[in-house]
């Protein structure tokens, strides 16, 4: 055999070497826990909830999935848990599309939970790419197929991960591992699963939200009806509500699904009620459909928070016209426990139409600033 030969077969056999070892290093550490073969000291979390889903899936033991937006990323899993008697596993994903949320949670329901609690809202059934197009979210790895997995396992940056985890465990370390998390130079940040992506709680509330805030947003969204109006057609929010909610829910006529509404401000509303009220108009008729429909499945308890005047009216409860406090968080973690504000399936669209007095008497300057 000749010397060039000899050598390229080297060069092959030193790629594979250094291929298998990189896999056999990130089975073993395992930053996302798919395999769970071994414990090697604190587990840490991604806080990219599109990524690290596929992880807690597999690996936690739940009888519970709570699902949502932004609007349910900051819960805790242990407040879920004491308050609603359950053993959760939170999977909320800010930003996302009712594609994705449907991607996930059926994903969740191979694991047989009991109860499903959804944070649901008309701006995630608007068109949006399907999975197989969607660059944010790996779904290869939800699926464990061989794509996923060797995408996985032969990775350079799941090989840094990997190694950071493992060198975390030197104190001397620490502080290295602590600032490059600080730099986003290293994703796995978090080693508290209940604390990933809650609200930081060294953070005032009153300086994350308050009504300055609120009237920022809605004064901007008055200036932009453009914005406001955008995603939202109400064909095609009835086409994807029916395919990824309506279809995931009676393909598992086992599972109890709590779904509800979040509480908007009122702001939120009336932006459209003076900018837009074309938009408007799709979103009381989508809801007074999804209602409707959501009302009319056997294995749906349907909870509208849209119309509870006393968080919606209080402006120093936002942070913009959409997200709420973590007290608020809290406050409709009592409600749903107590059944509070419970859609009736003999009035489904009765919030609805509470709702819609509220948009048209209000007028911003006579509410208390």
């Amino acid at each position: 055999m000749s010397v060039p030969a000899k050598n390229l077969i080297r060069f092959v056999a030193a790629g594979l070497t250094a291929a298998l070892l990189i896999a056999a290093f990130n089975f073993v550490i395992d930053p996302l826990q798919l395999f769970g073969r071994f414990q090697l000291g604190r587990h840490w979390y991604n806080p990219d909830s599109r990524m690290q889903d596929a992880g807690l899936i597999r690996t936690q033991h739940f009888d519970t999935v709570f699902m949502g937006t932004s609007l349910a990323v900051h819960f805790r899993q242990s407040e879920i848990d004491k308050e609603l008697g359950v053993k959760s596993v939170k999977l909320a994903m800010s930003g996302s599309t009712s594609v994705e949320q449907s991607f996930v949670l059926d994903a969740a329901l191979r694991r047989h939970p009991r109860l499903v609690i959804w944070q649901m809202d008309d701006w995630i059934f608007r068109d949006a790419p399907d999975i197989a197009s969607d660059a944010y979210i790996p779904a290869d790895l939800y699926r464990m197929n061989a794509k996923g997995i060797a995408g996985y396992l032969y990775s350079l940056e799941t090989a840094r991960e990997s190694l950071w985890i493992a060198l975390r465990g030197f104190k001397p370390l620490e502080a290295v591992a602590h600032g490059l998390s600080a730099a986003q130079y290293l994703k796995f940040q978090v080693d508290d699963l209940n604390e990933l992506n809650a609200f930081p709680a060294y953070i005032e509330l009153s300086t994350a939200y308050n009504s300055a805030k609120a009237r920022a947003s809605f004064a901007h969204f008055l200036k932009a009806p453009g914005e406001i109006a955008a995603g939202y057609d109400y064909a095609a929010m009835v086409r994807n509500f029916e395919r990824d909610a309506v279809g995931l829910i009676a393909g598992h006529p086992d599972v109890t699904f709590d779904i509800y509404f979040p509480p908007y401000s009122i702001l939120q509303f009336v932006s459209m009620r003076d900018a837009s009220p074309a938009t408007l108009k799709i979103v009381y008729d989508f809801s007074a459909y999804a209602n409707r429909r959501l009302t009319s499945l056997p294995n749906v308890r349907l909870f509208d928070f849209r119309d509870a005047r006393e968080i919606t009216h209080d402006l120093n409860n936002y942070a913009d016209v959409i997200h709420h406090s973590h007290a608020i968080d809290l406050k409709l973690l009592s409600w749903l426990a107590a059944g509070d504000h419970l859609v009736s399936r003999e009035a489904p669209t009765a919030s609805v139409e509470r709702l819609k007095a509220q948009v048209e008497a209000y007028r911003f300057d006579n509410e208390e600033r």
